[in-house]
């Protein structure tokens, strides 16, 4: 990871939430975080290196908790999440078909987003919804009883209307 400062980034929505925060010190750096990702959409580095340089913050700390937490991201998201769950339940009703198919698919691997900046993918260890299993997760939504067929439709539709609306 590159944490060099020079960047072409538009550093206000940090101004902003550096002056709508009460306090600059360590114990507010969750929150720093937070609202840096949901203004930029993850958390760029140097913007990161900019917090440390405003708050007095060290780098290594701010850079310890972005990465300890995988709430946070340090590369660009797709506009949308998938993720598909791994556990036990849907692993033994077929969530590997699915998760396969969803690769193939939008031709990314776990982890990975499209060139289009659309989809970012990720499987989780669990959803939450075992007896919906197999299930994946597409922004906030979740879809049970999955199939490698009804997860090959959901994405087509969802580029088709993404087609749509550009």
């Amino acid at each position: 990871m590159n944490l060099t400062k020079e960047t072409s980034l538009d550093f206000e929505p940090l101004s902003k939430i550096l002056a709508s925060m009460s306090a600059t010190d360590s114990n507010e750096l969750i929150p720093f975080l937070q609202q840096i990702q949901n203004a930029y959409g993850y958390l760029p580095p140097p913007v990161l290196i900019e917090l440390s340089t405003r708050t007095s913050i060290p780098a290594s700390r701010i850079y310890g908790v972005a990465t300890f937490y995988e709430q946070f991201y340090l590369e660009p998201r797709g506009r949308h999440t998938i993720r598909c769950c791994r556990g036990t339940a849907c692993h033994v009703r077929g969530g590997r078909n699915v998760i396969r198919t969803v690769m193939r698919t939008l031709n990314i691997e776990e982890g990975e987003t499209t060139e289009d900046m659309e989809f970012t993918f990720e499987t989780v260890a669990c959803l939450g919804a075992c007896a919906l299993s197999p299930v994946m997760m597409i922004d906030k939504i979740y879809y049970g009883k999955m199939t490698p067929r009804k997860a090959k439709a959901f994405l087509a539709r969802m580029r088709k209307a993404e087609k749509e609306t550009t």
